[in-house]
Formats: C-alpha cells, sequence, structure tokens
C-alpha cells in the first residue's frame, strides 16, 4: 500500500518541473496535503512508509524564494570541454540506432528485415565465437578453487591456476594484486615475449598487465602530453585510426598529428608521408610520439618488416617515443605476410637503436583467437624508460590500484597455452586453428564479395578483424548529406541500417582523405550470416546507387 502511495506522490512531484512558479507552488501545497492524508490515514510517521521527509529527490521537492528550481551543477556549459570533444565512433549514434531498432523489433514493431545485424565492433563472442576450453577452464579454476578437486578439469588447467593463486593475495582472485600485476603472470609474460621474438631478451620488470591494451595506451599517452601553445606535445597516429587514440588525444588537450596511410599500396606506411606530418606539425606543436597499429584497425594491413624499420629509424632521428599496437598479432591471414613485432626489428637493427629507442608495445585478451574482450585483460612492455620517469608510471598505475585480476588470469593462459606433451594441447590447438581458419576464410570472402560491388573497392584483408572498403557515393547523395548536416558515409550507413539491419561505421569515424568515403566492418559474424550481411549490402548500394543516379560513373 505504502509502495502506491510514494508512487503517487511522485508522480504529482514530477509534475512540478514543467509547470509556472505559481503553479509550482500549489503543486508543492497539494504535495504537502496528500502527504499529511497518508500520515493521518497509517497513523504512523511518514518515514515508516518510505517517505522520507526532505531527504530523496523523489519525495522532495525544494523550492527557492524566486519559485525556481535549484541549477544543475554540471551542464554542457559547465562540463569539462575536453569530455565534449570526445568522439567514439565504433560506438557512436549509428549504434545507438542499431540498439533502438533491435529494441523495436523485440517488441513487435515492423522492419523490412528480422534482425540486425551488428558487424561495428571487433567483439568476437557477441558474433557468436566460442570461448577456448582450457581458458575458461584456468579462470573457472582459479576463480572457484574448490573445483581443483573435481576430475572433470584436466591436470595442465589445474597447475596453471595452482601457479596463478599463489601468487594473489590469500590465494584469492578477488584480492587486489601489484598495480604492474601478478608477478608470476608477468614472468610469463616475458617468456612469451622471448620466445614470440626467437630470443630477444625480455624483462618482466618492464611489463605491465592493463585493463586491455586501451589502459596501457592511455596511461603512456598521460605521460607523454605536457606544455602550452606551440611547446604542446604533438601525438603522430595513422589515419584511418581506431578512434581510442583521437578520443584520448582529445581528453588530454594533446595535439594531433595525422599521417595518412596509402590506400592505394593496400594501406602501407609511407615514410615521406611521416616526414610531411612531422614537419608540418613543428609549425604548431612538439611532436613526442608516433602511434603504430599493426596488423591494421580498422584498415586489416599488415605492415612489412621494411616499413617497421623505416619507421623506427624515423623516431630515432626525431627523438620520438613509438607506441605499437599489436593486439592483433595472432590475426594474419596472408600466406605470405607474417607478423613483425617492433621490439624484435628494433633489435635487430642494432645496440644503437635497442638501447635508446623508447618503445611500448600493447597486447591483449580481446582479439585474436580468443576474443575475450570481457575480461579486460592486457598488457604493456615499455623499453628504455627514464628510471625516475619508470617509477612515475608505477605511480600513476597504482592510483587505479590494479586492472582486474581475473582479465590478468586469462592473459596467462594467452602466453602461457598448453604445451604440445601437455593432456589440453590437441583441443587447443584444434580450437585455435578453428577460429583462424575461419577467420582467414571470412576475410577472403569479405573482400571478394566487395570488390564484385559497382562502386565499392576494398584492398585485400591481411590481418586483424575488419575491412574498410571504399564506397562510390554520388554527388547529388553527397550534397543531400550535406544538407541534412551529416557526413555522406554517415547518411549512407544510417540508410544502411533502417533499410537492411546491417550496422557498420561510417569512415569518417575514423579519419579519411578529405573526398573518399568509407565504412568498416568487421568479418566476425558466422560465415552464414556474414554471406547474407554482404548480400544485403551488395543490394543496397547498387539501389543506392540507382536512386542518386548521375552522369558520373562510379569510381573503383
Amino acid at each position: 500500500m505504502h509502495r502506491l502511495q510514494h508512487l503517487a506522490n511522485r508522480s504529482l512531484i514530477a509534475g512540478v518541473f514543467d509547470q509556472s512558479p505559481a503553479l509550482v507552488r500549489t503543486k508543492a501545497r497539494e504535495t504537502a496535503c496528500l502527504v499529511q492524508s497518508i500520515r493521518l490515514k497509517t497513523q504512523g510517521p511518514v518515514e515508516q512508509y518510505g517517505l522520507k521527509r526532505f531527504s530523496t529527490a523523489e519525495a522532495t521537492v525544494i523550492l527557492r524564494e524566486d519559485g525556481k528550481m535549484r541549477e544543475k551543477t554540471l551542464t554542457m556549459d559547465t562540463l569539462n570541454p575536453q569530455v565534449k570533444a570526445v568522439e567514439y565512433a565504433v560506438r557512436g549514434p549509428i549504434v545507438t540506432k542499431a540498439g533502438d531498432i533491435e529494441r523495436g523489433l523485440q517488441q513487435g514493431q515492423k522492419h523490412p528485415f528480422t534482425e540486425v545485424i551488428k558487424a561495428n565492433i571487433g567483439d568476437s563472442h557477441a558474433m557468436g565465437q566460442k570461448p577456448i576450453t582450457f581458458l575458461r577452464q584456468v579462470v573457472a579454476l582459479c576463480s572457484f578453487p574448490e573445483l581443483l578437486n573435481s576430475p572433470s578439469f584436466p591436470e595442465d588447467a589445474k597447475q596453471r591456476a595452482r601457479r596463478i593463486l599463489q601468487g594473489c593475495g590469500g590465494q584469492s582472485l578477488g584480492s587486489y594484486s601489484a598495480s604492474q600485476g601478478v608477478d608470476c603472470i608477468r614472468q610469463d609474460v616475458a617468456v612469451y615475449i622471448e620466445q614470440r621474438d626467437k630470443g630477444v631478451p625480455a624483462d618482466w620488470d618492464n611489463i605491465y598487465l592493463t585493463t586491455g591494451a586501451s589502459d596501457g595506451i592511455v596511461s603512456i599517452l598521460k605521460m607523454l602530453v605536457s606544455g602550452q601553445g606551440r611547446s604542446r606535445s604533438g601525438v603522430m597516429i595513422p589515419i584511418p585510426q581506431y578512434p581510442l587514440y583521437s578520443a584520448a588525444i582529445s581528453e588530454l588537450e594533446a595535439v594531433q598529428i595525422n599521417y595518412y596511410l596509402d590506400e592505394d599500396n593496400c594501406w602501407a606506411l609511407d615514410i615521406n608521408e611521416l616526414h610531411r606530418a612531422y614537419q608540418a606539425a613543428k609549425e604548431h606543436c612538439h611532436p613526442r610520439v608516433i602511434c603504430i597499429i599493426n596488423p591494421g584497425n580498422p584498415t586489416g594491413q599488415v605492415q612489412s618488416r621494411k616499413c617497421i624499420e623505416d619507421v623506427l629509424h624515423f623516431a630515432y632521428e626525431e627523438n620520438l617515443f613509438v607506441m605499437s599496437d599489436e593486439v592483433y598479432q595472432d590475426n594474419v591471414y596472408s600466406p605470405d605476410l607474417q607478423f613483425h613485432s617492433f621490439k624484435k626489428v628494433l633489435y635487430e637493427m642494432g645496440p644503437e637503436y635497442f638501447n635508446t629507442v623508447e618503445l611500448a608495445s600493447f597486447h591483449s585478451t580481446s582479439k585474436g583467437y580468443s576474443g575475450e574482450c570481457g575480461f579486460r585483460g592486457g598488457y604493456m612492455e615499455v623499453l628504455n624508460l627514464d628510471l625516475e620517469v619508470k617509477a612515475q608510471l608505477v605511480k600513476l598505475l597504482s592510483v587505479r590500484l590494479c586492472p582486474p585480476v581475473s582479465g590478468q588470469a586469462a592473459m596467462d593462459v594467452i602466453v602461457n597455452p598448453p604445451l604440445p606433451h601437455e593432456p589440453s594441447y590437441l583441443q587447443f590447438h584444434k580450437e585455435k586453428s578453428a577460429v583462424l581458419g575461419a577467420l582467414a576464410e571470412k576475410a577472403q570472402v569479405t573482400e571478394q564479395t566487395l570488390n564484385t560491388v559497382p562502386g565499392i573497392k576494398c584492398n585485400p584483408v591481411q590481418g586483424a578483424m575488419y575491412a574498410f572498403p571504399r564506397i562510390f557515393i554520388p554527388p547529388r547523395a553527397v550534397e543531400e548529406a550535406k544538407s541534412l548536416g551529416m557526413s555522406p558515409d554517415m547518411m549512407y550507413c544510417l540508410r544502411l541500417l533502417e533499410e537492411t539491419g546491417i550496422c557498420l561505421v561510417p569512415g569518417s569515424g575514423f579519419g579519411q582523405r578529405e573526398g573518399t568515403y568509407h565504412f568498416r566492418m568487421t568479418i566476425l559474424p558466422t560465415t552464414e550470416k556474414l554471406k547474407v550481411l554482404l548480400e544485403k549490402l551488395r543490394d543496397f548500394h547498387i539501389k543506392f546507387l540507382k536512386e542518386y543516379a548521375s552522369l558520373e560513373e562510379p569510381k573503383r
């Protein structure tokens, strides 16, 4: 009973907010009378019935003497302008609209499709990928150690879980770890890096476990940004780029320095473009760091060893800090290509480079073959950091106490998988190969299908999880988009969503050369669903071209 009275009271109060001052006072008096009436009927204190006197926003309206409501402290006018400047296209307005449509479908609303296909984000498990059994076994054992006595779990998973738990306070995954992460996991990461790089030494004291790769990237950028005016730190990022970088740069008030990847050369990194961007930026900021994503997001390219060597030589000559985003290092599909870590190439360039160039490289549980995004596990290796600065980095990381310890455990499995002589190896190898094999097949299907569509050109999807095709948008459509106050590829993707249920991200959210238009799509849907997506996309694009037909031929 008291809940109904409370709701009636709340509805009266809610109606106050949009009324004139005189009516506000009248409504407030009516509310007071209602509360008094409830008191008399229940013969008990108001507090007893959930109507705390002047204690909650739901039960109380406090009016100033002039009859106006108290102003909010935080408004769009008082909001930190750097927060307003942040944009993150991967979860932007297209995705919000997709969520609205999806809820509408569930409520019976009619659309020309029966489901929304979300190809906007690299979330493998959301797209139907199954977890790697061994990884989940180890994390389950760490989370519920009683399972260590169960015969249902293999001994190699139990051994890893015991080792991780011994490194945790109270042998519990629920305890805080050191800010840099659990020591034995950091040691395992160092061994993994040394094996990956064919013997290049790795010191576990240079390993920091992070909340996904994003946490490490933002932490390093925080360390690098300083100065004012023309001395403000400039951050060189590839265009197209993953929007984390532009968002973090905006939030930190750093200066974004764009260098364009060469679309006509399969999104290769051109050293001449690096020099151009650097020299132009020196006029208005102090370039201090260069970021590289390899394999590329959103562009799906795998950079050659020569290209990486050129970048490192450039960074050495210009005294730049290098940030190497390598979260897709397991996602290489072209048989004639391979992943080269920036650290290994730096080592092979000789001691003069390896002992001086400051390099931070990043990895994550979210990508690769595991796709464990929700665990938020990751690490960074930081080389050649000044010792006093290193202490400051540890201090900065200590503010967030520690990364999720369950994510650290998941990261440990990725760097310390079953070995050939262990009982879980065959199943692990089978599952890993199946995931990467399916991705390689879908990369090829995506590229080949898109290149059969008039007005779409897609570079080979050499690695990562995305295609970033260039699309021809007729001039009439460009003009219409401008009249609506949106970018042409945003209008294109919005129309695609509304007419087909396919959710992609416009290229403008990642950056692109002026006058070109793209979209990013993941290759993560199941093969069957991906083929449906590509067929719908082809039909939509042809229809779109016909609708805005002009004398100009589609560009290929």
